[in-house]
């Protein structure tokens, strides 16, 4: 009978060699390191037991009361008989099996925990294993609290046969089972994990957080390399590689790794009681040239979504990548608070020099980003936390690239998507608010805009050349497109007005975003008494009543 319990952490020898440089290290000093070579930043493998030590809060960790056997049931011989290697396993790491399971706290917040350790029988994925993290799943499920994966594996474990393939559908459905529960997730990534256990439950929590330069595949680099009968890129399968492609979320070394975990263990927030907010009244907006607007609200002095996300909110977590294809930094997103309600903060990102704009796309984002934002927000439907959208994109990217990976059909998904979210939505125009690009991160509950912002169905340079055949004609088209707060509000696409300072958002930042984190506590506070089924009718009605007089009537 195989049970998961902690055990003390071996003794160092007094000196080590990296594994990477070939530095000779003194014991004392890569342990107060972390095991992190100080010489080139190399992470040295961790046992099970160092790894919960590093991450929980010292004296809170406790064994998870789960059990599992492993049986020899294809009394399976290499070179060795299978029941002698899981002996000779067990003397050599003092752990019954390859995964540890316990619960503590990290910064004095819940958590339940499968430690996955590569000493043992390289880390592979047999009965036991999966039992053990199936039932450390249910715990989690049963206790509503999140859970954390460290994935460390060679692959499934050959010896036990098609019963240890099945174990990644086992903990596929575990897996399952807390998404319908809402309960977080969290894999850290660990160097090496492959085979069973990256196409199964390390890669499908809701957050994928990894070492530097872990690697992460299904196959090993040696058989591609053997099929392909050709040389792997550089830094092929590592972490790096990965979050390039938008496939984890982020990577943080190993001293950052219990801040970030504290983070991410939401708990659920109470907000304050919303009080007065600073909204701008219809007769008291103010009636600006349309074309100056425009200029303003393109400023390259107004606050970003990054910037608001480190001014508006009292913490955030960027997290990156649509699972698929890529990540866009034209949107970003993360996990946050805003007065001590957890929120999933989404927007699309410009920036405050011509470097900032090209490395972000001027703020238009690919279906990359598109996707990723709709990774997040199926996140905060399945937490139950609202979503938050900052809308600041001249538009949709129109390139070839993104025609080919479908760029309409991601913008239409999202559209369908944010009609139907269970959580409270507020989404709020920045700055350009352009087109169906906008319009995939304004499906909400509440639409606010700040007063220097614009909204249209277009550029007023693209309406321009197709309507006067003259981009010169961009101020012309800016005041027939009614792109400004005064008129939005008129038509009801734009529920309220963020008031700015004289002069611009830009003026005056930490005040603007004084002035936005006071309006959406205020909204969040009334959208928090609503029902899921409230709030998606709620929606539903508001946007179908867009275009449409009393009578019933288009307008």
């Amino acid at each position: 009978m195989t049970t998961s319990a902690a055990v003390p952490t071996a003794s160092l020898t007094e000196w080590s060699v990296c594994g990477r440089c070939r530095s000779l290290l003194y014991g004392r000093r890569l342990d107060r390191n972390l095991r992190v070579c100080p010489e080139c930043g190399h992470h040295e493998p961790l046992s099970a037991p160092q790894r919960i030590a590093q991450l929980f809060d010292e004296g809170s960790v406790r064994p998870l009361d789960v059990t599992a056997s492993t049986v020899d049931r294809l009394g399976f011989v290499d070179s060795r008989p299978y029941p002698l290697r899981l002996a000779q396993a067990r003397d050599a790491t003092g752990l019954d099996e390859a995964v540890v399971c316990v619960r503590g706290t990290v910064h004095g917040r819940p958590l339940f925990a499968a430690v996955m350790d590569f000493r043992f029988l390289g880390g592979s994925l047999g009965t036991a294993v999966g039992e053990l993290i199936t039932q450390t799943a249910e715990r989690a499920r049963d206790a509503s609290t999140p859970l954390l994966i460290v994935a460390a594996s060679g692959g499934a474990r050959m010896q036990e046969g098609a019963l240890s393939l099945m174990q990644m559908a086992k903990t596929a459905s575990a897996l399952r089972r807390l998404d319908e529960a809402g309960v977080l997730t969290v894999c850290l990534v660990t160097d090496p994990t492959y085979g069973g256990v990256a196409a199964s439950f390390a890669t499908l929590c809701d957050v994928i957080i990894a070492e530097p330069g872990a690697r992460l595949g299904f196959a090993g680099p040696r058989v591609i390399a053997q099929t392909m009968r050709a040389a792997l890129p550089e830094g092929f399968q590592t972490a790096e590689f990965l979050l390039a492609r938008g496939m984890i979320d982020g990577i943080r070394p190993r001293t950052q790794l219990r801040e970030t975990l504290g983070r991410l263990l939401l708990t659920r927030g109470d907000l304050p009681g919303g009080g007065v907010a600073p909204i701008a009244e219809p007769a008291a907006l103010a009636d600006p040239d349309p074309w100056e607007q425009v200029r303003t609200a393109r400023h390259l002095g107004r606050p970003t979504t990054l910037d608001y996300a480190g001014s508006v909110l009292d913490t955030f977590q960027e997290l990156h990548g649509d699972r698929t294809s890529g990540d866009d930094p034209a949107i970003v997103g993360g996990l946050g608070r805003i007065g001590g309600q957890p929120v999933m903060l989404i927007g699309t990102q410009k920036g405050h020099t011509p470097a900032d704009l090209a490395a972000r796309n001027f703020g238009m984002a690919t279906p990359a980003g598109y996707r990723k934002a709709a990774r997040l927000m199926r996140m905060a439907a399945k937490l139950g936390v609202p979503v938050l959208t900052l809308i600041d994109t001249p538009g949709a990217y129109h390139g070839m690239e993104a025609e080919e990976n479908g760029q309409a059909i991601a913008i239409a998904e999202n559209l369908r998507l944010m009609a139907g979210l269970p959580v409270p939505v507020i989404a709020t125009v920045t700055g350009e608010g352009g087109s169906g690009g906008a319009l995939a991160l304004g499906v909400a509950d509440r639409v606010l805009m700040a007063s220097g912002a614009i909204y249209s169905v277009i550029s007023p340079e693209g309406c321009a050349a197709i309507l006067w055949k003259s981009a010169a004609e961009a101020p012309r088209a800016a005041a027939a497109l009614g792109l400004r707060p005064r008129d939005l509000v008129a038509t009801g696409v734009v529920d309220a007005v963020v008031p700015e300072p004289d002069g611009g958002a830009h003026t005056a930042p930490a005040h603007t975003a004084s002035r936005l984190r006071a309006v959406l506590v205020h909204e969040l506070s009334a959208l928090l008494t609503r029902t899921p089924e409230e709030l998606v009718a709620r929606r539903h009605a508001r946007f179908r009543a867009l275009g449409v007089d009393e009578g019933g009537t288009d307008r």
